[in-house]
């Protein structure tokens, strides 16, 4: 496994790109309410990060080996779906989850992040399973620093979660992030301590966390992209990008908009 350590100014044009993809959740986050289509919602973002930011989105026409292109400009995933839920006509209502997962390319550099949207009032459930999932990624990345293993970050994760009765998505896992879209590490989401890959200055990668309020288990739909619980019970997700600094971390993928951190 060769993971890229990035140098100064790999960081710094990283830091721009995450901070870019952050400004788009903050964006469409006035527009994410009961009636609007996950459609309308992709326009409104591929409209914002071409005319406006002068960036563009690597989700559109993605198509990874054995997968057919991507379709869209984001992921829109809401209630029992996973993760790369595709926009369509279909309406929001009231009480959805909403996982909207953005990427955009600035400069050659990707940013890579997700937020978590309640569509009017939460139910008690949704909130729950949402606040439960946020908490779980600011606990993985709290994990990060130099020397600490990827099997510390999934513990913190799984350790978190699975005492609530809820379960980790093990199909699917953070990534190394740069100049590619996707690099080395993989980052799971569950793991022991003291486990897997060691921590270095300079890694940078996402950490995404997908909880089910359900069992774990999940399929791909014949659309080849979107991914669902078996169950049918809701799922929830958040993402950072993450750089591993001297001292600890650094999350690139924050903005004005961005949830704080748990205490």
């Amino acid at each position: 496994m060769s993971v890229q350590i990035k140098n100064k100014d790999d960081i710094e044009a990283m830091r721009k790109a995450g901070r870019m993809t952050a400004e788009i959740l903050d964006f469409i986050t006035p527009y994410v309410k009961p009636g609007v289509t996950t459609d309308e919602l992709d326009a409104l973002c591929s409209k914002f990060v071409t005319e406006v930011q002068k960036g563009y989105s690597p989700n559109l026409n993605y198509a990874p080996l054995g997968h057919v292109p991507f379709p869209k400009s984001i992921c829109t995933s809401p209630n029992h779906v996973v993760c790369h839920g595709i926009p369509s006509e279909k309406k929001l209502k009231d009480g959805d989850i909403l996982n909207i997962d953005v990427a955009m390319v600035i400069d050659g550099y990707y940013g890579d992040t997700s937020r978590m949207f309640h569509v009017g009032k939460p139910t008690i459930l949704g909130k729950r399973l949402v606040d439960a999932t946020y908490v779980a990624m600011w606990r993985g990345i709290r994990a990060v620093k130099p020397g600490a293993t990827l099997g510390d970050i999934g513990h913190a994760i799984q350790s978190y979660v699975e005492p609530m009765g809820f379960s980790v998505v093990k199909e699917f896992c953070g990534h190394g992030i740069g100049r590619k879209y996707h690099e080395e590490p993989q980052v799971l989401h569950y793991g022991k301590p003291g486990t897997g890959m060691r921590l270095l200055p300079g890694m940078m990668f996402t950490i995404e966390p997908m909880i089910n309020a359900g069992k774990a288990a999940t399929r791909v739909l014949a659309d080849g992209w979107t991914a669902v619980t078996v169950d049918h019970s809701l799922s929830a997700q958040w993402e950072h990008t993450i750089l591993v600094t001297e001292t600890g971390f650094e999350v690139t993928t924050l903005s004005a908009g961005s949830p704080p951190p748990p205490a």
